[in-house]
């Protein structure tokens, strides 16, 4: 059971109504859920529009202390959050744990930032007059959470707001909503006063109509989605209505530049890490793996013997490299791009086509401009090769794409990498790394259709504050009229 947290109290939707969560595996109904509708916004929204006079005025080591006991709890409860996200996701107890010790990071990390925003005093100005720049919490922030990285990315979606003290409503991922549900549970036992966090869940069918009425609601000062790319266009666009500021961390298409004087071990085992870790369902995957034509097949071999073992299973069963899809709608999907690209002439060298929610590693060699897995972004476990015939061409492939989240580069010549590093069209990048990485204390984002904005420590705080100019007159001050 999940129900909506709303002024601190687990409640059931205004209307009674639930839908159902079934695990991607099994098909077996794991999670009844409140279907949050338009009396449940206008709550939350009253709720953390309320206590936010209070929680904004509370000082940095006040909420640096409930941000550090979150954190603590949150790594004591490790296990039952891994447990519940296992069986709504399909994702391997690894990446469930994962998730878990990167939100942790998140927690401590927004906690040791609470002090970048305090409230203001007379003697900032000085007893003489004067003219400050201060910081102070927008107001009512609207965070909108994904299922692939369901802790990680929520907690990451509320932590900073809540520590330069802004007040809270998630919007859970009809996909997951008991595993974030149970983080409302984590914050309130840390101290959290109630309605500085609020969290709705939707049906499926009723996504739209709730975000719109999120979005559009007065109290509601700052949004921040994280998701695919399609959706995060209608978010911008519904924002943009309501002159509302809006941080979008959107899909990806990673490329990871493998050049010939590459170390070739160390590029295949960060290639089959980001291609394929949690089923290559990270907006940071390596979907494209950019191959000078000189060390290609020494590099494909390497890559096909380390994915050949990385086959997928029910997680819940027994430990597998790879667990589920999100679905099976998901499957059907990547086995259309894979037969698009081997009908228009790539090779499939491991894997293959997906089986219900279940998709084997999966490497595609060949793969050119003239396919949709070239531009499409897969999020699945698979890998398109691209080859090249020297570094000016990989940048241009590489930036060949509407996307630019994460990339990498391997070389020897640390020089040379830096200056590709430089030109590739991402908001990240690696030299000689995987694509999928993440620091708490790091600027996280993209460019192009990947979004805009920063998650990430201090980076963040242009996001989630408001910057404003106070003055202090010293008396007998005299104006022309």
């Amino acid at each position: 059971m999940a129900d909506l947290l709303i002024a601190g109290k687990s409640v059931a939707s205004a209307t009674g109504q639930r839908f159902l969560r079934a695990n991607p595996c099994s098909g077996t109904i794991v999670t009844s859920a409140a279907a949050a509708g338009e009396e449940d916004v206008e709550a939350a929204a009253c709720a953390a529009a309320a206590v936010f006079p209070h929680w904004s005025r509370t000082t940095p080591q006040q909420r640096k202390t409930i941000l550090e006991k979150a954190a603590d709890l949150l790594s004591a409860r490790a296990d039952d959050l891994a447990a519940v996200m296992l069986v709504e996701t399909g994702a391997t107890s690894q990446w469930c744990h994962f998730n878990v010790e990167l939100a942790v990071r998140v927690l401590r990390e927004a906690a040791d930032c609470a002090g970048d925003v305090s409230p203001p005093d007379m003697a900032t100005l000085g007893l003489g007059g004067g003219s400050v720049a201060i910081r102070q919490p927008a107001g009512v922030c609207l965070a909108i959470a994904p299922w692939n990285a369901p802790i990680l990315l929520a907690v990451r979606s509320f932590a900073y707001a809540i520590a330069w003290g802004n007040t809270v409503i998630l919007k859970s991922s009809e996909l997951c909503p008991a595993t974030q549900r149970l983080l409302g549970d984590v914050m309130a036992d840390a101290g959290l006063p109630a309605g500085v966090l609020n969290i709705l869940s939707n049906a499926p069918e009723d996504a739209r109509r709730i975000v719109e009425a999120l979005i559009a609601h007065p109290v509601v000062r700052r949004v921040n989605f994280t998701g695919s790319t399609r959706v995060g266009r209608m978010i911008a666009e519904m924002a943009a209505r309501h002159l509302k500021r809006c941080l979008l961390e959107l899909g990806g298409k990673a490329p990871l530049i493998v050049l010939a004087d590459a170390d070739l071990d160390e590029a295949a085992d960060a290639a089959v890490f980001g291609a394929f870790f949690n089923q290559g369902q990270i907006c940071m995957s390596t979907e494209r793996i950019i191959v000078e034509d000189a060390v290609a097949d020494a590099f494909l071999a390497r890559m096909i013997e380390r994915a050949r073992p990385l086959k997928s299973g029910d997680p819940s069963i027994g430990h597998m490299p790879l667990g589920a899809l999100i679905s099976t709608d998901a499957g059907r999907r990547l086995t259309t791009l894979i037969e698009d690209a081997v009908t228009r002439g790539a090779v499939l060298r491991i894997g293959g086509a997906a089986y219900g929610a279940m998709m084997d590693a999966t490497i595609v060699d060949g793969v050119t401009s003239s396919m949709r897995l070239y531009r499409e972004e897969s999020f699945g476990p698979i890998a398109a090769i691209l080859r090249v015939a020297d570094a000016e061409e990989a940048v241009t492939v590489a930036n060949d794409c509407d996307y630019g989240l994460s990339g990498a580069v391997f070389s020897r010549d640390l020089e040379r990498a830096l200056d590709i590093a430089l030109r590739v069209e991402t908001g990240i990048m690696h030299i000689n790394g995987a694509t999928v990485a993440d620091e708490p204390a790091m600027p996280f984002g993209g460019v192009k259709a990947s979004g805009y904005g920063r998650f990430g420590g201090a980076s963040a705080i242009d996001e989630f504050t408001e910057l404003r100019w106070i003055t202090r007159a010293a008396g007998g001050k005299t104006y022309p009229i």
